[in-house]
């Protein structure tokens, strides 16, 4: 089973650019591009296979949900098809934030069941590229209540500035900056970010704070806040950015129960061996290279099936994968 290639779904935003085509090497005149959704299995946005210059591939035009069906436990593991069945567990994108980003919460698996019927969101984010002075907010400051969470959330703001942005930490944002950021960790990307961004499938988001952004009609976006009052997690954490070693060709950058992300740079030829029964996501950050036989380049994402999930890869780029 070759890897799977997949039709991109590209979502205009409020915030979105003009990033995310030039950088996928793709044509689109569709404006504000914010989101690329690279691999769903978000119901009604499945992603659908396009062709991977197989000779009458007999899977084209399939979704994601239908190659599951057909192949199982071939496809994504077997531990993984017993557990999640059909359904496909990450979402995978590429963000490009011309604007600042709500600062917004995801719940829980718990409360994302017991309100949505669905699996909550944890994420991470890697970012591309950075425009000087960028910023990204992640986690708390300082400790707060959930009454004071209702008292600052629901504040006038003053001069422009909600009570909320004094008390989420700020960083200045760089290239290959690594954010893992569980369910319950209030963040926001800042404007001049592009970035990878890996995360449970799922679309639930809590807005706390909009800066006043209105809609297309005009009209002030909705807000979430008391939604978010119970998910909110209101523990002060030592860092919120996440470290890991550069140098090497193969880093683990995240290996959290939702998924296992590494950084893999490949200057000629490698052979990657993640030891898991799981599918591999493979995006491609630069770069060109051919992988199990199937050609990759930068800004597009490739699904390696479980049943031939070494990766034995010749080119010259940099990669992320994404496993379970």
């Amino acid at each position: 089973m070759k890897p799977y290639k997949f039709q991109p779904y590209l979502k205009t935003t409020i915030w979105g650019g003009y990033q995310i085509a030039p950088f996928k090497g793709i044509f689109n005149a569709q404006p504000n591009v914010g989101e690329s959704w690279e691999i769903s299995g978000v119901p009604g946005h499945e992603s659908v296979a396009v062709n991977r210059g197989l000779v009458n591939d007999v899977d084209e035009g399939l979704t994601l949900v239908e190659l599951i069906d057909k192949y199982k436990e071939l496809l994504v593991g077997k531990k993984i098809y017993k557990k999640f069945g059909n359904h496909f567990p990450l979402l995978v994108k590429f963000i490009d934030s011309r604007q600042d980003l709500s600062v917004q919460v995801h719940p829980d698996d718990k409360l994302a069941m017991e309100r949505h019927g669905c699996a909550g969101k944890t994420e991470m984010w890697y970012i591309i590229k950075s425009d000087v002075g960028s910023k990204i907010y992640a986690g708390l400051k300082e400790s707060i209540t959930p009454e004071d969470y209702e008292r600052l959330a629901t504040a006038e703001p003053q001069n422009g500035r909600s009570p909320m942005q004094d008390v989420i930490v700020t960083h200045e944002a760089h290239e290959g900056d690594l954010y893992f950021l569980p369910a319950g960790r209030l963040h926001a990307i800042g404007a001049g970010n592009f970035l990878a961004e890996i995360q449970q499938t799922s679309d639930i988001t809590y807005r706390v704070y909009d800066f006043g952004r209105k809609d297309v009609h005009g009209n002030p976006r909705e807000l979430h806040i008391e939604q978010a009052k119970e998910a909110i997690d209101y523990q002060v954490w030592p860092a919120y950015r996440t470290s890991y070693d550069s140098t090497k060709p193969t880093s683990q950058l995240i290996n959290c129960p939702y998924f296992v992300v590494h950084r893999v740079v490949v200057q000629v030829a490698q052979q990657v061996d993640f030891h898991c029964d799981s599918f591999v996501i493979v995006v491609c950050l630069w770069g060109k290279a051919n992988i199990n036989g199937i050609e990759i380049r930068q800004g597009e994402t490739i699904l390696v099936p479980a049943c031939e999930n070494i990766l034995y890869i010749f080119g010259n780029a940099t990669f992320l994968t994404a496993t379970m």
